[in-house]
């Protein structure tokens, strides 16, 4: 059951908390954009949040968000892919996600721009970073980021905009702080081998225990769901 007064009041502290956090950084709020991750929530909670005025909604599997998708498309929505991106899946989610955060090889990003051309659709990507090396999580260590941004100059509908971090889980926030700074200077390091500040504006990073920091820290995106919908009942 929803209460879309509630869900309002935690959309607004939410948008408060970032305002703060952007004014400790010295940092304009409206450089920040919030999406929220409406990952196991039925397609009402996003709608409630999308008459309170949202706009960007993320998801973790292409299939679930295709099922909202249908049944919000009479809303003005911009959906994000935020969970890892399986290759047999790239070509749904390049015809039909605004933006696709866990892009970890050029072969998705040639078979996102491929897909995207097709249905004559712009897609922004970000390229997700491993930067704790840990087998069981997705994303491209520091030396394969090259050869993704090399194919992201050859391509005619999708667009690299930055970079994309999953720190390791932890409850709290400062335990991430690090992997923020280091993703920061990983987009340094790739701005000094001469990759274009256009294809690095972005970094997606920070959820709702850790957005704060992760501001304070330079995102431009922070994926939020909890703090916005409440606790989720599965996964």
């Amino acid at each position: 059951m929803i209460d879309p007064a509630a869900l309002r009041a935690r959309l607004a502290d939410v948008r408060d908390r970032i305002a703060r956090a952007a004014g400790r950084a010295g940092r304009d709020p409206a450089s920040i954009r919030l999406v929220a991750i409406s990952k196991t929530f039925d397609p009402e909670h996003v709608r409630a949040a999308a008459l309170a005025g949202h706009v960007d909604f993320g998801e973790n599997k292409v299939q679930e968000a295709l099922q909202k998708m249908a049944r919000t498309s009479d809303l003005q929505i911009r959906w994000h892919l935020v969970g890892h991106l399986q290759s047999n899946k790239a070509r749904k989610a390049g015809a039909h996600f605004d933006v696709i955060h866990s892009v970890d090889a050029g072969s998705l990003v040639a078979t996102i721009d491929e897909a995207a051309h097709a249905a004559g659709r712009q897609v922004q990507l970000l390229a997700q970073v491993d930067l704790a090396g840990d087998p069981r999580k997705h994303g491209a260590r520091e030396r394969e980021l090259p050869a993704i941004f090399e194919t992201a100059g050859t391509c005619r509908a999708a667009r690299l905009s930055g970079l994309m971090l999953l720190p390791p889980a932890g409850e709290n926030p400062e335990a991430s702080r690090p992997y923020f700074r280091e993703l920061r200077a990983v987009r340094d390091r790739l701005l000094a081998r001469g990759v274009a500040g256009s294809m690095l504006s972005d970094l997606s990073m920070g959820m709702s225990h850790d957005f704060e920091v992760a501001i304070e820290e330079g995102a431009t995106l922070v994926r939020v769901g909890t703090a916005i919908f409440g606790s989720r009942t599965s996964e």
